[in-house]
């Protein structure tokens, strides 16, 4: 060991010195009162450094541990207030009074102004933990941001490199593509700051309607399980350590199987539904996921109806916690419910309720006592650590359980060597982002995903520059390719691009408004206006699957048909003109009517009556074979 001492500024780490080792590992030396306590100290065993740090902490610190809210990030960099809060985004209170006054130090971004301003910001924050009375260093977590998508639960991808969604992964299947793109989003990660990925969620696909298939590997189990255990490798490694990224896999114990399709972020769908008794298929990925170390696990909202001896939503229900996820799988990581599951949040004019489901009767610190119970460690889009301090001064809750979970949370931050160094370098950012090789992978992602349903006369790829009209791309991308025409009667080929359809929910809540739910067929004057084209010109129709489309008319009248899962307008043309090729198959089949979709069964895959395209079907270009 080299007794080098390097000195930092005061507002960089609250110690006055550190040590390197012979390996190079810098550490805290000395801590306010000269003294080097356990916990600070990583040639000890990190059980031990837990241990001391918990002994220290007072109840009210050990009770902001135990929630993790979102936080706004300014364009400066600067913690301090903002202004103009938006309507139940859950910013209320400034982030440099959740870490001082309720102590808490783990929290998640959304929408961010850029990978630079979120480094200063994040640098700032952490200074202003070092501050606290034990220095406990600041954890954060992201929803994934690297996915091309057009629903309301995609995170914006501004710096980020851009890649195919999790369901062009499905329908690549490449498991060491998916590592790939797993290790590329950590580097981002790092360069930011982001410790904890609230992803990758491996519901299954099995209800067609659902909202939130965009971001699932499809509806088959073995293939979510191959692809999971890459995903979560590339972002923790074989272990968690100081260059991992901990992944939080949602929503145990599978999400997908929702009563038609309706999603218990609200009020109008509370459960999920088993006609075809099958539980426990939507657990094979999950047990890949424990098999492969995921350091976190997010239970999702609804009432897994008639599967448990209480009616009520997963993160309040014991069996689906300490039984099933506890006992059966021996899962010891932090379990973090999922966002607002106590508390109602006030928006313009409306109330969106807590996801209290089933336990709608309860006050909010009797929610906090249920989950607890049940086995949860935090709570996800809260801020209300009074809620555990009076549990505690009433007797509902004991100190001792809380130390369960504050024990599982400091592992996390341990392993994660933020106490050993939580700061990160801000000149890496400009390093890291942008990077050629990280953008190429992205795109060539977008295009591989791209799954080819029809090639009538081997039409595809387009070659010889014939004239084509586009519709819902770029005429000077698409210029880049082509000669493109004004008119479809002027043109060789038509291009249409198409979203896959949605019916938005009668509400005044925007966010629910914006969730994809409803039917998937296009209705008839819509309808009409494309086969209209697509009678007129020869058409190569690219339609977005977020969910499994309901398009027969369409697939017969077009003279091709590619599927994609978040792609840019390059990559489609890359794949039409044949500079890319199409490697996808179906992450779920395509249904032939709603009428199959509303006659299938929730919790079964790939189970609709005559699909006009089945699971696993795609094409491959003439010269391919």
């Amino acid at each position: 060991m080299s007794n080098d001492e390097i000195r930092l500024d005061a507002t960089v780490a609250r110690h006055s010195t550190l040590l390197r080792t012979e390996e190079g590992v810098t550490f805290r030396d000395l801590n306010k009162n000269g003294l080097l306590d356990v916990y600070e100290d990583p040639r000890r065993p990190i059980d031990e450094r837990i241990a001391d740090l918990l002994s220290q902490m007072t109840l009210t610190e050990k009770a902001g541990m135990l929630f993790m809210d979102g936080v706004r990030v300014n364009p400066d960099g600067s913690i301090e207030e903002a202004s103009g809060e938006q309507a139940f985004t859950g910013f209320g209170t400034p982030v440099k009074t959740k870490v001082t006054d309720l102590k808490m130090n783990h929290f998640n971004v959304w929408q961010i102004p850029g990978a630079s301003s979120l480094a200063t910001w994040y640098n700032n924050l952490q200074r202003l933990a070092e501050q606290e009375r034990l220095g406990i260093p600041v954890t954060l977590a992201s929803d994934p941001r690297h996915h091309l998508g057009k629903n309301v639960v995609s995170m914006d991808v501004e710096d980020f490199s851009q890649w195919c969604e999790t369901t062009g992964l499905g329908a690549i299947d490449d498991p060491d593509l998916v590592r790939q793109f797993a290790e590329i989003a950590r580097e981002e990660y790092l360069a930011v700051g982001i410790r904890v990925a609230l992803h990758p969620q491996i519901d299954l696909a099995t209800e067609p309607r659902w909202a939130r298939i965009s971001g699932t590997f499809g509806e088959d189990a073995e293939v979510s399980a191959r692809l999971v255990t890459a995903y979560i490798r590339g972002f923790q490694g074989d272990q968690l350590g100081p260059h991992s990224v901990a992944c939080m896999t949602k929503h145990f114990p599978g999400g997908g199987p929702q009563k038609e399709g309706l999603d218990p972020h609200f009020e109008f769908q509370e459960g999920q539904i088993y006609p075809g008794d099958n539980f426990d298929y939507h657990l094979i990925p999950f047990e890949a996921a424990i098999e492969a170390g995921t350091a976190s696990m997010m239970p999702y909202y609804g009432i897994p109806v008639d599967q448990t001896d209480e009616e009520v939503a997963m993160s309040f229900n014991k069996t689906i916690i300490t039984t099933l996820l506890r006992e059966k799988y021996g899962y010891d990581g932090v379990v973090c419910t999922d966002w607002g599951l106590i508390t109602d949040m006030h928006g313009d004019g409306f109330i969106w309720p807590a996801r209290a489901w089933g336990v709608e009767e309860l006050s909010g610190p009797e929610r906090v006592g249920k989950a607890l119970d049940a086995g949860v460690d935090q709570f996800g889009g809260e801020s209300l650590p009074h809620f555990v301090l009076k549990l505690v001064e009433s007797g509902q809750l004991t100190e001792a359980r809380i130390d369960q979970s504050v024990w599982r949370l400091l592992k996390q931050k341990f392993e994660l060597g933020l106490f050993d160094n939580p700061f990160i370098d801000e000149a890496r950012v400009a390093q890291v982002f942008g990077n050629p090789a990280s953008l190429a992978a992205g795109l060539a992602s977008q295009s591989r995903a791209m799954t080819l349903l029809k090639n009538e006369g081997d039409v595809l790829p387009l070659t010889d520059g014939p004239k084509v009209f586009v519709k819902n791309l770029d005429l000077e991308t698409a210029g880049e390719y082509t000669q493109v025409v004004d008119t479809p009667e002027a043109a060789d080929f038509a291009i249409l691009r198409l979203d896959t359809p949605w019916v938005p929910v009668e509400t005044r809540n925007a966010f629910a408004a914006g969730f994809h739910h409803g039917d998937l067929d296009f209705k008839a004057e819509a309808k009409a206006e494309i086969l209209e084209l697509l009678n007129t010109t020869p058409t190569i129709v690219v339609i977005y699957l977020d969910r499994p489309a309901v398009i027969p008319e369409i697939s017969a009248a077009a003279q091709a048909l590619l599927a994609d899962f978040g792609a840019s307008d390059r990559a489609v043309l890359d794949v039409i003109f044949g500079r890319a090729r199409p490697e996808g198959k179906l992450p779920f089949e395509l249904p032939s009517s709603m009428e199959a979709v509303r006659n299938q069964q929730t919790d079964v895959p790939y189970d609709s009556a005559d699909p006009l395209y089945p699971f696993g079907f795609g094409l491959r270009y003439a010269d391919e074979g």
